[in-house]
């Protein structure tokens, strides 16, 4: 009899499946149903408060006649409240109506807004934290190390400031990750999420204008996930690793666990193929481990990370040799 429970920032879940922040998490009944389908634990659609200020921004510009500091104030404050409490009813009703853990997101722009946002959401029950936290460098001044320092003072505020779990969800878009990873554990956090996906543009050369690519990953992301996850998991072992981007069936998910992998975060497949698939993904697990005698999630996590290959030269290689030699 094959078990799939694991532990991830010290939060009990029935199997290594975690539905992403994101549209499918952004209300009670489609958390039920991610929760009836296998998921394991969700991360609740994230508070951006990039989204509140342009909400605030597009009401202020459509109505003229707010001039006085005073009514401008208010709406700011109105529109900003309002957002929270609709994350934290949405919570707190999450809270009620399942068993499984609910991870709450945030996403900032000014650094006394992650604190506050932080405490509230874990009055409101949270279970853990997931920091969304990444800006595009546009300053060619300022340096890599003044920008990976906001980062650290970001997590330890927010560490400082409450007591549940935190995890950071970065990119890969860094000059050495594992440097990035050390400081991350240093501040604070108790879990990295490999990665973010963010938001890239593309061009219409039909209308010359400015728009938005593929929204959804491929199979084929899952690659810089693996090759950090078996990276870092060996490298730092007490920072926990929820893979993510381009887990779309269970293979994936086991080749990520095999990396050193403590879970696995999915998003687009269940936006594909409906949230059926997690019952797949399930199967697909428990088939993988009665195929080599494994008990347990434990018993073969990290079988195949970088300390634990023959070749740790496998995880380290920038460059094509073989494949593209000319002959």
């Amino acid at each position: 009899m094959t078990n799939l429970e694991t532990k991830y920032m010290g939060l009990n879940l029935k199997n290594p499946i975690i539905v992403a922040s994101s549209g499918l998490t952004n209300s009670v009944e489609r958390i039920k149903d991610l929760e009836q389908a296998g998921a394991g634990a969700v991360v609740l659609k994230s508070i951006f408060e990039e989204q509140i200020n342009n909400e605030v921004l597009h009401l202020i510009n459509r109505d003229p006649q707010i001039l006085y500091p005073e009514t401008e104030d208010f709406i700011w404050n109105y529109t900003r409240n309002n957002s929270i409490t609709r994350h934290l009813n949405l919570l707190s009703e999450v809270k009620k109506e399942t068993e499984i853990p609910v991870i709450a997101s945030i996403n900032c722009m000014s650094a006394s807004e992650w604190t506050i946002f932080a405490r509230d959401f874990e009055n409101a029950g949270a279970d853990a934290l997931e920091l969304n936290l990444f800006f595009v460098p546009t300053d060619p001044k300022k340096t890599a190390e003044e920008i990976e320092q906001l980062y650290m003072n970001i997590v330890s505020s927010v560490k400082r400031s409450t007591i549940i779990p935190i995890s950071v969800k970065i990119g890969y878009y860094y000059t050495n990750l594992l440097s990035l990873a050390s400081k991350l554990t240093t501040s604070g956090a108790d879990a990295l999420v490999l990665f973010n996906r963010f938001y890239e543009p593309d061009i219409d050369i039909e209308k010359l204008e400015l728009t938005s690519s593929e929204i959804f990953s491929s199979p084929s992301d899952m690659r810089r996930s693996l090759r950090w996850t078996g990276l870092i998991s060996s490298q730092l072992p007490k920072i926990k690793i929820a893979a993510s981007t381009g887990i779309h069936d269970g293979e994936s998910i086991i080749k990520h666990l095999l990396a050193g992998a403590q879970v696995t975060q999915i998003c687009s497949t269940v936006y594909i193929n409906g949230s059926q698939v997690i019952a797949g993904m399930v199967n697909d697990l428990n088939v993988f481990m009665k195929k080599w005698n494994f008990k347990t999630i434990e018993d073969f996590r990290g079988k195949l990370s970088y300390k634990n290959i023959p070749d740790p030269m496998l995880y380290e290689r920038a460059q094509f040799m073989k494949y593209f030699a000319v002959k």
